[in-house]
């Protein structure tokens, strides 16, 4: 009894051992691994990271230049970043928001610009050669599939 008594008064002097998540959000580690992050404007979408990724979470559409990922299938394993050749893929500390529907992050690049015609002078072959990406990622929702709707 008295040993619990001299613990007691110890943890009572002592301040908290945990944090309070909501007023004080936690940092994550350094190396911490929370979700993949792209930069559309670097990527040649070769599809190396879609032919890498062990769980098919990955989708590249070169033609349409799309990339998406499906988050909940993502395992996290830094396969995609390890094996992307201009390294416009990272891996992010930061955790995505918890999320009861599945939805997949898509990045469309911009379009591949068509040929210069000849007759066009030179400021404006310069100033199409100075135009910025402007892809901005978007949220789809997946198709259901077979197996969902019951049709198996």
């Amino acid at each position: 009894m008295f040993t619990f008594t001299a613990e007691l008064f110890r943890s009572l002097l002592k301040k908290s051992a945990t944090v309070s998540y909501p007023k004080k959000p936690v940092k994550p580690a350094e190396r911490a691994r929370g979700h993949i992050e792209i930069e559309i404007g670097q990527c040649i979408f070769c599809g190396m990271c879609q032919r890498k990724c062990p769980t098919d979470a990955i989708t590249v559409t070169k033609t349409g230049r799309k990339w998406g990922i499906n988050r909940f299938r993502c395992i996290l394993c830094n396969s995609c970043v390890e094996v992307c050749p201009k390294k416009c893929l990272d891996m992010d500390n930061k955790y995505s928001e918890a999320s009861d529907t599945q939805t997949i992050f898509e990045a469309v690049g911009e379009p591949v610009p068509a040929a210069i015609p000849e007759h066009e002078s030179t400021a404006e072959r310069k100033s199409t050669s100075e135009r910025k990406s402007t892809a901005e990622p978007t949220a789809i929702q997946p198709e259901p599939s077979a197996e969902a709707s019951g049709n198996a």
